[in-house]
């Protein structure tokens, strides 16, 4: 098992990530092959163009955990990770073209925000394991 570690800024999205993670179907392969229910809302970070390609290069070899779409969805590759070292979270990669290469959306089962008091603009370190 190997490992990574990303920095990266906390900035407000669109709400999108909260829709994912919303839906049932989404939530039910959440719990079933991560093992927790996730809470309704995604914290986004900005990565830098290095930080970016470091985890582009270290996911790219990883086994992902596969949310698999319903119908007129696309899939969300997901892996276990942790926030300072200790609170689990799972970083989520949507199987979209289109997604930004310099955005990391991190899944938890509580609000990461108020967990640990983020504010737009504060770096924080994840810890991304991989297998």
């Amino acid at each position: 098992m190997n490992d990574i570690r990303i920095r990266g800024t906390v900035f407000s999205g669109k709400g999108e990530g909260a829709r994912f993670v919303e839906l049932s179907w989404v939530r039910k392969q959440i719990v079933e092959k991560l093992g927790f229910s996730p809470y309704i809302g995604t914290l986004n970070l900005k990565l830098t163009e290095t930080e970016a390609k470091k985890l582009e290069n270290a996911l790219r070899k990883a086994k992902a955990t596969e949310i698999v779409p319903a119908a007129g969805f696309r899939s969300g590759n997901c892996f276990r990770a942790f926030l300072r070292d200790n609170l689990k979270c799972v970083v989520v990669v949507p199987g979209i073209d289109s997604y930004p290469e310099d955005v990391l959306e991190l899944v938890a089962p509580a609000s990461l925000r108020e967990e640990l008091q983020l504010k737009d603009g504060d770096i924080v370190m994840v810890h991304i394991v991989l297998e």
